[in-house]
């Protein structure tokens, strides 16, 4: 199954550093000022930020940004194709996942029809310079809100609440993010927020950072690796491709996951809030709820609510 889901994208998920035109406009899609891969982003500091997912308040009002994604008639969406239940590729070729889901209810707003997207797929640590060099207009890859990260781009409100733990092999030595870590040869993604609680606190394991999320799965089944720091929400979409792994431990951090813009692109940042008021909206029946029915029914607890936006002014 995971190699299943490592398969390179079809043509419907363009090449990361594709351009798209108008590059002088604000959090336009563009060529990359470098090729280079991103280096890995240092430990991160707790927060200290008030209220760092409080994001600008809704609104369907067309700015700059709206008109230019008009205009070129196209939504172009970082997202993930390897992570199982949240974006991946189906064995037809197809996108799906939750956070695909949300990236076509947002299309569909802005543009009229869900299918005008073109997908890029953007390793852990390429979402944030993505978006700073234009060449995407939201990433949607369940990308954690915090501090930090606020200081280079702009995020929705939570649509997700999602905590980091441990993934390890049944019958592993493994209990948690503790000192059974020791010695042990730990995974996380390159400027993931796993990455960065494992350099704040080790335990004495020994780190081993990949580009994406789905290597960590592949390591562990080689024996490359011990075990996996990763949010809980991915890892059990890791744990149902592969039932020989398992969370272990409790959750020890508190994360939610937004959708990232560019920070100029206050507009659309308005727009997606109003696109996920609507998505949380009517319950059981509602678009939210529905999706997390359709990929994480067997997966994750049952009931679960989307999380309850914050806002602010300016």
């Amino acid at each position: 199954m995971a190699a299943a889901c490592a398969v390179t994208a079809a043509a419907v998920l363009l090449p990361l550093a594709l351009s798209s035109p108008d590059p002088d406009r604000p959090g336009v899609v563009r060529e990359p000022a470098s090729m280079a891969a991103a280096p890995a982003a240092p430990a991160a500091p707790a927060d200290t930020c008030p209220d760092p997912e409080a994001s600008l308040r809704p609104s369907d009002l067309d700015g700059p940004t709206i008109q230019r994604i008009r205009s070129a008639g196209k939504l172009v969406a970082g997202v993930d194709q390897n992570s199982f239940k949240w974006g991946y590729r189906k064995a037809d070729g197809s996108l799906a996942g939750f956070d695909i889901d949300l990236v076509k209810a947002i299309a569909k707003d802005i543009l009229g029809s869900e299918d005008k997207v073109i997908y890029r797929a953007i390793p852990t640590n390429q979402r944030i310079p993505a978006l700073q060099e234009g060449r995407v207009d939201i990433v949607v890859r369940t990308m954690t809100i915090n501090c930090k990260r606020l200081e280079d781009v702009a995020f929705s409100t939570a649509y997700f609440e999602a905590g980091q733990q441990v993934l390890a092999p049944s019958g592993s030595a493994i209990t948690g993010y503790d000192a059974s870590l020791n010695g042990r040869r730990v995974c996380t993604a390159t400027g993931s927020t796993a990455e960065a609680a494992l350099k704040t606190r080790s335990y004495g394991a020994v780190p081993v950072s990949v580009p994406n999320q789905l290597d960590c799965l592949v390591r562990l089944q080689l024996g490359q690796v011990d075990g996996i720091i990763t949010d809980n929400a991915l890892a059990a979409g890791q744990a149902a491709q592969d039932p020989s792994l398992k969370l272990v431990g409790a959750p020890f951090t508190r994360e939610f996951y937004g959708v990232a813009m560019n920070k100029e692109a206050g507009d659309l940042v308005r727009r997606v809030n109003k696109v996920l008021e609507n998505y949380r909206a009517g319950g059981e029946n509602g678009p939210w709820e529905k999706a997390y029915k359709d990929h994480f029914e067997n997966v994750l607890p049952k009931g679960a609510k989307p999380p309850a936006p914050k806002y602010r002014d300016g």
